[in-house]
Parts: structure tokens; sequence; C-alpha cells
């Protein structure tokens, strides 16, 4: 992440800008290395973000207010002993360094006026979040405390003296020279180790680009390095940051998950095809959509994770029941010889000698020998008795079978569709939908947070949606629920209802208000219900379509599970089509 020096100084910028002589009206931490402050100010209410946290050191304006404990962390409590009401009067960047200082004026329990400084120290895994007492220069207590064991030069605790963390010997880049920039070149071949050891405050992804610049803008073409260029580069930021025309940032990957984002172009993702420039008005704008997004992806990929390891466990266990269902039925349809026994066995009774084990006697069908064994415990006619009633209980078990095998598949079926959901998942919401519809259909147990958490049964439906290039509208499910919402009450007779052929995917209704579907809109569609498939990685995927009014669902189905007829077929290779955004 590139929230480096030249990024903090950014951020004093806006937010002096924006919150100076503001007053703290509300504090909070909703993360244990978060704090968020509500801030009155002239433009109206502000929320200031907070965070120590070792991915997600930073500190920038959000536009939404977080859920909160019900019982506010300790620091949280010291900060409103402290701050409360109190006024921003000074927000400044240490030197060029990652620290941010916000000066603040309150008064005390006895209504003196005190003077305070909340002190934010972004350095990843070292990040800080401090109240300082200004007079005597005493941390009053912190959002981490690092005792003498942790650190024998810096301890962070309540009482002790404020230090600054230890000074790097490096130029701030703010006062760094051109001559200064070539005497700390040793290797022309990588200068961008050399800026990062020689500079203080730039990233490596902002080192990279300064280097390049200092090869004319192209360093993949060789040739030397030089300094007046990097230098010109690396002024040309500090006067954007001076005058404030800064180009904020988030650049994205291949798959659409941020990897970055800064206050400058960064040549390292800039002269890269596999990632995507996503521009905002603002710095705070922009690392609000980086760290939420990010945030969000990880937190998505770790209960989606939760919920696949639960699912297949499960559809392990349903598939070795299955097997075995099929094996005992196998037995079960092999049971006519105990017909057979029986009565060869009671047309034979005269040839059973009394304690035999078994007996051999000839068969009226085909006139073959066939050796019966007997219990010697009890007599012929009652060995007979046992192999009919043997018979009995296998006819018995084949249509028992048959409809415990055929349960066990449609659950089956049902886990294997709602897999495909949650590896396709991509937001919080969607995995927390999936679990609910898990628990409420008696795979999953109900979570003792997840009763507290007051949270609507049944959601309104928000299946996703995709404007074609024609600008007919396709709507996708995003899990069996909405796909019966989609199929049986948002859709009309005459829509077109695409599904995967003997695939596990999304219920897809391509919109047709009472028109006919152009054979383009129809591939379109397909491939949408192709890339929102367990196919979504094959090629030449088949995809069912029909008219949603000959699609209908069984009663006591799963969700998800319909039935259809007159349908057709088209192969399609999975893809959100050209001109199929989604629509939000």
């Amino acid at each position: 992440m590139s929230y480096d020096g030249v990024v903090t100084m950014a951020a004093a910028r806006e937010l002096r800008q924006e919150l100076l002589m503001g007053k703290i009206e509300k504090i909070y931490q909703p993360q244990p290395e978060q704090i968020l402050l509500s801030i009155h100010t002239k433009r109206g209410r502000r929320l200031l973000l907070l965070s120590a946290a070792g991915n997600h050191s930073a500190a920038y304006l959000v536009e939404k207010m977080t859920e909160n404990p019900l019982t506010p962390p300790v620091f949280c409590m010291v900060l409103r002993k402290h701050l409360g009401a109190a006024r921003i009067v000074e927000i400044a960047q240490h030197d060029t360094e990652r620290i941010l200082e916000f000066s603040l004026e309150t008064v005390d329990e006895l209504g003196f006026s005190v003077n305070r400084k909340l002190i934010v120290e972004i350095m990843g895994k070292h990040s800080n979040i401090l109240l300082v007492d200004t007079g005597k220069d005493r941390i009053i207590d912190s959002i981490k405390h690092i005792s003498i064991d942790v650190n024998r030069v810096r301890q962070i605790l309540p009482g002790k003296a404020y230090t600054y963390p230890p000074v790097q010997q490096k130029i701030p880049f703010s006062q760094v020279t051109a001559e200064q920039i070539e005497g700390m070149i040793s290797n022309d071949f990588q200068p961008e180790r050399d800026l990062l050891d020689g500079i203080q405050g730039i990233s490596p992804p902002l080192a990279q680009t300064i280097a390049s610049a200092g090869f004319g803008g192209d360093q993949q073409q060789g040739g030397s390095f030089d300094a007046s260029l990097a230098f010109a580069h690396l002024r040309g930021i500090v006067d954007s940051l001076e005058d404030g025309s800064l180009r904020p940032a988030v650049y994205l990957k291949e798959d659409g998950r941020p990897a970055d984002f800064h206050i400058t172009p960064l040549s390292v993702y800039e002269n890269d095809p596999t990632y995507r420039v996503l521009p905002f008005p603002s710095l705070s704008q922009a690392a609000e959509w980086f760290f939420a997004h990010r945030d969000s992806t990880n937190v998505v990929r770790q209960r989606s994770a939760d919920l696949q390891r639960v699912i297949k466990a499960t559809l392990d266990k349903l598939k070795l029941k299955l097997q075995r269902l099929e094996e005992d039925r196998q037995k079960a349809e092999n049971a006519d010889r105990y017909r057979l026994y029986g009565e060869l066995l009671t047309a034979n009774l005269h040839l059973v000698e009394p304690g035999a084990d078994k007996v051999t006697v000839t068969s009226y069908y085909d006139g073959s020998q066939v050796s019966i064994p007997l219990d010697p415990r009890f007599s012929p006619a009652r060995n007979a008795q046992r192999y009919y009633k043997k018979y009995g209980k296998a006819r018995t078990a084949i249509k028992e079978k048959a409809i415990q095998i055929e349960e066990t598949q449609r659950e089956i079926d049902y886990l294997e569709s709602v897999l495909t959901f949650a590896e396709n998942a991509a937001t919080i919401e969607e995995t927390d939908l999936l679990r609910q519809e898990l628990t409420e259909n008696g795979f999953l147990r109900r979570r003792a947070k997840d009763a507290r958490r007051q949270t609507k049964k049944n959601p309104r439906p928000q299946p996703r949606r995709y404007a074609l290039s024609s600008g007919r509208e396709v709507l996708v499910g995003r899990n069996n629920r909405e796909n019966d919402w989609l199929t049986c009450r948002r859709a009309a007779g005459n829509d077109m209802w695409l599904h995967t052929k003997d695939i596990p995917g999304s219920h897809v209704i391509l919109l047709l208000e009472g028109g006919q579907p152009t054979e383009e809109e129809l591939f379109e569609a397909a491939g949408i219900a192709a890339f929102h498939s367990k196919g979504k990685s094959s090629s030449n995927v088949p995809v069912d379509y029909t008219l949603v009014r000959h699609v209908k669902k069984p009663a006591g189905a799963r969700p998800g599970m319909v039935i259809f007829t007159h349908n057709k077929t088209l192969y399609v290779e999975p893809a959100l089509p050209p001109g199929a955004e989604e629509v939000r």
C-alpha cells in the first residue's frame, strides 16, 4: 500500500481544508484499532476515520457511519473523556514522515482550557493512535500499548513522555535536490532502490515512478539515468501538493480487486495493461473506496471459504450416503434368489434331512441343480418361510431405497447450486444471504450472533442487473431464494428464462416486455447465464432457454429447484459480452 509521506502530506492538506476549527461531537471505536470521529464543521458533519490496523493504516474522511460495538472499548472512553467538544485548531504532518498531528483545544473537568494532541502514526504494523497532553508532552493513552518487553527504545504507555519514532538517515522528499539524487544513485539499472534508501517519504511504487522518469519515462528501453529528469518529476509532485492539483486514483487488478492507490500517477501500474485506473476527485474518496473494497474482498473470501468448507463436507457425506444407498438397492434387486429358494424348498421339503445345513434340488424352471443354504436350527418349512420373508423385505427395500436415493440426489443438487453461489459471491451481503438460506433449510445451525443481529428475515431481493448492447435488461439471481423470486414472482410469463443445462447456476431472466428477443440478445443473455454458473471457467457451455410460463416449481421443492418444458439449447462461451454492464 502506498500511503507514504507524499500521501500523508496530501491528507494533511485535505483534512485542514475540511476540518480546521471543527468541533468533535461523537467518538466511536468500530474496530479494535480504528477510531471514528464525528466532527461538526462550517460545511456540515464530517466523519474522520483514523486506523492503526497493520493492513489498514490510514487517516481519511468517510461518507457512512460504520457499525459500532454496544460497549465502547477503553481507549474510546478515554478519548470521550478528554476530547468531548474539543475543537481542531491545527492539522499538520511531522516532517515528511507518515505522522499526522491533530492539535485540539478543550476544557478539563475543572473547566480550564487545555491543549491536547491526537497523533496518528501511519506505519504499517507499527501504526498507532496516541492522545498526548501537549503541556506536559506525556502520553495520556494509546490504542496500542508498547512495553519495554516489545521495544526497548520506545515505549508507548500512559504517563510516558512522547517521543517520535527513530529518524532514518534520509533526505525529505520536499527538500532533496537534483545533485543529491545524482549522488545517491549507485546502480543505473535499478536506481529505484537507491531512491527508496535515500529519500524520505516515498513508497516503492513512487520510487519506481521517479526512477522511470529519470529514464525518460520508459525504463525498459535502457539508456542512462538522468537525475535532473527524476528531480523534475519529483518537484512536479511537490508542486501539485502545494497547489492542490492532485490526481487521486485507485489501481485495479485484472479481476477487479484493488491493488493500490495514490495521489499521483504510478508508472508501475499505469504502464501495465493488466491494471485499470479508477480516478477520484479527492484523496479521501480514493482511500475510502480502496480500503472498503479491499477489506470487503478479503472478508468475502474468508466467509465464502468458510461456507464452501461446510458445504463440501456436507456434500461428501451425502455422496457417501448415496453410494451406500445404491449398493443397498443393488443388493435388494439381486434378491430374486430368495424367492427361488423359498419356492424350490417348499416343493422339495421331503428331500431335506433333519439337521442339514444345505440341500441340493432340481429347479423346475430350467432343470439346473440349485444348492440352498439352510439353518439347521429350523425345520425345512421354517427355512422356506424365512426366504419368503427376506424376499418381501428386499422388494420393500427397493421402493424405499429408490425414494431415499431420489431425496439424497435432490439434496446434492441443491447444495451443488449453493456451492456455486458461494464460489461466485462478490459481497458480504451475498455470503450472509447464503448462510441464512442454509440455516433456514437445516444445513447450518443458527449462530448466536446471527440471532442477536437485527436484520430483516427476508430482505428485499436485489438481483444483479445487466443492460445488453441492445438496451434490454437481464436479471440474475444471486442465490436460490432470488432465483425463485425472479422466476416465480418478478418475471412475466412472456419473458425469457435461461439456465445452464444440467449445471448449477443462476436463473437468468431476459425482460422482453411483450416483444421478441433477437438472436444476439439470446446469445448475450446465455453468455451471462454461463458466466454465473459452475461452468464459468469452461468453454462451449450449454444453456437452456424457454419462456417463463413454461417454468414451474414443484410443491415442496428446495429453493431454486424448478422444472421446465418447451426449451431449446444454446452453446456459448461464459462471459459478460461487450455492452452488458452491471447496473446498480
